[in-house]
């Protein structure tokens, strides 16, 4: 029988807009990009130009500092542009597919007849080793390393979250095939988190060799670093590593097909979408094609992501690597007569101050403002509330701001990432950008680590 891990606090943000569990098959978009800033830590070395032809697995673009770690075309076709910023920075390399995708070949091969290297190999041509990452620090792992355990977060609790068991239902295979190669890379164990309050396990339930744990609560109840911490947390010189249950199945059809297939379920979320539902689609596409006439407004918010850690893009922006979720909220730039002194029934609220604690059930439509500005940073006892770990997130956040490495080490920096303090940030009545001081905080330790 599983363990269950009981998680008390948290914020549960009911947002209108959840997706119906329709599985659309979008089609091929008409242009993919793959973008560097999506990899933390990641100094991009291009092996590709403009107009030279690709197919699904060629690489694009590799590490600096670890030249193995290469990063591949989701589709075939041509690259069409490679968009730069300040100080010509990589943005994206854009690649305009082929009316039928050809695919590099890898090999078919049994993970379980293959040693670890063989494995991490052929993780590594690929370009599927950037879906494992590690903690800390939150960055792709280090193929020279061993972690003491690996983590998959079966469920997502963030508000709008796609549901792994619908997504994942029908590639079960290739999910216990990932599993299999996975368990190659570690001595200990392959850590699978569910939801305890789900109707139904029967996806994950019976996955060999794996070490199972339901979890019950609020969000951040789904986020993999809160599992990590509840199960086996990360200290001083130790490595985990921690893989999306999508991407366990991507690397199961490598091995079964010897290809990358980069065919993921996408759910559109959000109170400005039409017909929320979830997508077929290749990771990288451009949404446009998704969003046409789909949209309920022109003043909206595009997010490539949930809306508490996504990134904002525009409506022909381009998937992120990492997300499997776009959701649509009204773009908020509007100015609220009274602001909170206002009683206000259609108002959410993480406190009592107005009254969506009488009906927990309700969903809301969120905006993007911000219902106030900068104020001192003071203690409110507020991040406890919503942050489940064994940490002071307070004291964390200004021993960053004052770069105090020591402190930062013994206040749990190796445990955290972002997403683990992104309801910090929402409930935070100082208005601080609490995503951004960790994620400060993790480059700083890297640096002083390198």
């Amino acid at each position: 029988m599983s363990n269950i891990i009981r998680i008390k606090r948290g914020l549960n943000i009911k947002l209108k807009g959840t997706a119906e569990k329709i599985l659309v098959k979008a089609g091929l978009a008409d242009k993919y990009a793959i973008k560097p800033a999506d990899f933390m830590d990641v100094v991009p070395k291009l092996t590709v130009k403009e107009n030279d032809k690709v197919k699904a697995g060629t690489t694009l673009f590799f590490d600096k500092k670890s030249p193995e770690i290469k990063f591949t075309s989701p589709v075939s076709g041509t690259v069409t542009a490679i968009n730069r910023g300040e100080r010509r920075g990589i943005l994206e390399i854009v690649v305009s597919p082929d009316s039928e995708i050809l695919y590099e070949d890898f090999g078919k091969a049994n993970p379980v007849e293959l040693t670890k290297e063989q494995v991490i190999e052929k993780l590594l041509n690929s370009g599927l080793w950037p879906v494992i990452k590690q903690r800390p620090y939150a960055t792709i792992a280090h193929s020279k390393d061993t972690p003491k355990a690996i983590f998959i977060s079966a469920f997502d609790s963030a508000p709008l979250a796609p549901d792994y068991d619908f997504v994942i239902y029908g590639h079960e295979n290739e999910f216990k095939t990932g599993v299999q190669a996975l368990s190659k890379l570690t001595t200990g164990d392959i850590n699978l988190s569910v939801n305890a309050n789900s109707p139904s396990l029967s996806v994950f339930s019976e996955i060999p060799g794996t070490k199972v744990y339901q979890f019950s609560g609020p969000h951040p109840a789904g986020n993999v670093g809160i599992q990590i911490h509840h199960i086996n947390p990360v200290n001083k010189g130790e490595i985990v590593w921690y893989v999306n249950p999508q991407d366990v199945v991507l690397i199961g059809r490598l091995f079964a097909k010897g290809i990358y297939d980069a065919t993921v379920s996408v759910a559109l979320t959000g109170s400005e979408v039409k017909h929320p539902e979830y997508f077929k689609v290749i990771k990288g596409c451009s949404v446009g094609k998704i969003l046409h006439d789909n949209i309920l407004s022109d003043k909206v918010r595009c997010i490539s992501g949930n809306v508490l850690t996504g990134k904002t893009i525009c409506l022909e922006g381009y998937l992120g690597f990492y997300d499997y979720q776009i959701t649509v909220i009204p773009e908020g730039r509007h100015f609220d007569f009274l602001g909170w002194a206002l009683p206000g029934l259609n108002k959410f609220s993480a406190s009592r101050a107005f009254f969506s604690w009488l009906n927990k059930s309700r969903e809301y439509i969120l905006d993007t403002n911000y219902n106030g500005g900068h104020r001192a940073f003071v203690m409110t006892g507020e991040y406890d509330k919503v942050l489940p770990m064994d940490i002071l997130p307070q004291h964390l956040l200004k021993a960053i701001l004052a770069g105090d490495i020591e402190k930062m080490e013994k206040l749990g920096i190796y445990e955290v990432a972002e997403e683990d303090f992104a309801l910090c940030e929402f409930v935070c009545t100082s208005k601080m950008e609490v995503q951004e001081i960790i994620r400060n905080g993790l480059n700083m330790m890297i640096k002083e680590m390198n």
